[in-house]
């Protein structure tokens, strides 16, 4: 770029001097040798109107010959003024292509290829050309479109990986599951007593529910929540305090009662749900359960209160957070994501769960922590 352009001034100059040079020619004079033979002939003559005509016609020639010499110089100017510019005229248009082909054309290759990179097309090449000003870029926005490609590509197969893993550890589990329940079972023809069966039941209850969760695993992972299947039923509400009894399995909850209705739920998801809080009061507050049920509006209101120092009113709008956890849970094992998977759960049934305004007023240690469930009526 840079020797076309100093090729083109040094032209212009040329032609710039050119020109000069051509109006500062100079018009050759007349001959004075010419002149005075003119005059010594015509005075020879004898006749006086010859000798005036002959020295008239001379002078004359003389002249044109000058006039001549005087167009010869400026057409010499004119052609070369139009060669100038015809040179101009195809150099600008020289430029313009060139401007183009180096510039414009790789800066919207550029273009495109950034647009098929932002939508997730990384299989676009993008092709090399070191002959334009880009080259160098090219190169390198090429490198990086391949090293995405690469860590794309190493992410999938992660991904599966870790489903491989999830549908090993899954199949694996499933084994000595089985083996709880089939034991189970078989202790439950004959039981000591009545305690022992309801714990027995319990026990094959939850058995059963892990044999369902391990399922899911094939289909998602903690990070892949949205993939969790729920399929909202119609179901009554006398279920509610069948799922609570299986949850509470220290027998912390304090007799309660659930109003009769209609509610529309996942009940292996209920369960999780009802499994995750009552295990949340079992390991943060030590105390009884207290459980209760109303109507509120368009819903089957089911609330849950433990009396245990509660959380501080800056935990309490985050409780819902992927991977939160409170204060008063630093010393306890967990990954913050029991409330908001049941949170997900609550509101893909149509319901919500809500922490109430009560839990931000403590006036004493032991007020303890609250939560309701909404569960939609049917």
């Amino acid at each position: 770029m840079k020797k076309i352009l100093i090729i083109a001034i040094l032209f212009i100059l040329l032609c710039l001097a050119g020109v000069i040079w051509g109006f500062t020619r100079t018009i050759p004079a007349a001959n004075s040798v010419q002149i005075n033979d003119l005059v010594r002939v015509a005075s020879e003559m004898d006749c006086e109107i010859e000798s005036v005509n002959h020295l008239t016609d001379g002078l004359e020639q003389l002249f044109y010959e000058m006039d001549e010499a005087r167009g010869n110089r400026d057409r010499f100017v004119q052609v070369f003024l139009l060669i100038i510019g015809i040179f101009l005229i195809a150099t600008v248009i020289f430029l313009h292509y060139y401007y183009h082909q180096k510039v414009i054309a790789p800066f919207q290759r550029l273009q495109g290829f950034a647009k098929q990179i932002a939508g997730g097309n990384l299989d676009f090449p993008l092709e090399m050309d070191r002959s334009n000003i880009f080259g160098a870029f090219t190169e390198s926005f090429d490198l990086m479109r391949e090293e995405l490609q690469r860590a794309r590509e190493n992410e999938y197969k992660a991904n599966q990986s870790k489903k491989e893993l999830i549908a090993s550890l899954s199949h694996d589990i499933k084994t000595p599951v089985a083996s709880i329940k089939a034991i189970t079972e078989l202790m439950l023809v004959k039981p000591k007593d009545e305690k022992e069966q309801k714990q027995l039941e319990t026990i094959n209850e939850k058995a059963e529910q892990i044999n369902a969760l391990i399922t899911n695993m094939f289909h998602a992972t903690l990070e892949e929540l949205e993939a969790l299947p729920i399929f909202p039923e119609e179901m009554a509400s006398t279920r509610l305090s069948e799922m609570i009894d299986v949850s509470d399995y220290n027998q912390r909850v304090t007799p309660f009662s659930i109003p009769p209705c209609l509610v529309l739920a996942d009940p292996l998801r209920l369960q999780q749900i009802f499994d995750n809080i009552i295990h949340n009061s079992y390991k943060y507050a030590d105390t009884a359960i207290a459980v209760s049920g109303f109507f509120q509006d368009n819903y089957l209101v089911v609330e849950i209160k433990d009396f245990g120092e509660g959380v501080s009113v800056e935990d309490t709008a985050l409780l819902f957070q992927k991977f939160y956890r409170g204060k008063n849970a630093s010393q306890k094992a967990g990954y913050g994501l029991g409330l908001y998977i049941a949170n997900y759960f609550m509101t893909e049934m149509d319901g919500k769960l809500e922490i109430p305004k009560s839990n931000e007023i403590k006036d004493k240690k032991g007020d303890g922590f609250t939560i309701r469930m909404y569960l939609k009526l049917s």
